[in-house]
């Protein structure tokens, strides 16, 4: 298959499409080296508070507890929706009789774009054949970078603005 340029390390590094480690979200992808060395080095399993198995799942996270400000990361703020702002909101809905919908978006911090450069090593157990040697750039945000929170704040905050909603103050 074809090459990317898009998250190119230097000018003769290239990652390759079939190696961007979270295709959905155009993270990165790679394949296992060897899927039995994979499955023994992880853990594949989500767990209840009981201990067991309630379905197969890993989790890729970044070591963001490596990142130095200054040179990983600049800003990490994020807002977040004072308990007073929530129940104003939910005491309003309930005069009015309105029905009020939550949600959960499981991949959230996955769409934050970094705005640093951040290189990521190949997981053991995922390390590609064709570039055994190479680290990954990444372009958007995983899970335990420290700037995660605020780049999904920075992607949400932009889409609202963007369908007609306007930032407020309280």
């Amino acid at each position: 298959q074809g090459e990317s340029s898009s998250s190119s390390l230097n000018n003769d590094v290239q990652q390759s499409t079939e190696e961007v480690i979270l295709p959905q979200t155009n993270t990165c992808s790679i394949e296992p080296a060897n899927v039995a060395e994979a499955l023994r080095d992880a853990d594949w399993n989500k767990k209840d508070e009981s201990n067991l198995v309630i379905r197969n799942k890993a989790m890729l996270v970044a070591v963001g507890y490596s990142q130095q400000e200054g040179i990983d990361y600049d800003e990490t703020f994020a807002p977040v929706t004072r308990i007073e702002a929530i129940r104003l909101f939910l005491a309003y809905a309930a005069h009015k009789d309105l029905t009020v919908f939550q949600m959960d978006v499981k991949t959230t911090f996955l769409n934050g774009i970094l705005k640093e450069e951040v290189y990521f090593g190949q997981p053991s157990g995922f390390v590609s054949n064709q570039y055994p040697d190479h680290v990954y750039a990444l372009e958007k945000a995983l899970y335990g970078l420290k700037q995660a929170p605020r780049a999904r704040y920075d992607v949400l905050s932009q889409f609202l603005i963007e369908s007609g909603f306007q930032k407020g103050s309280i």
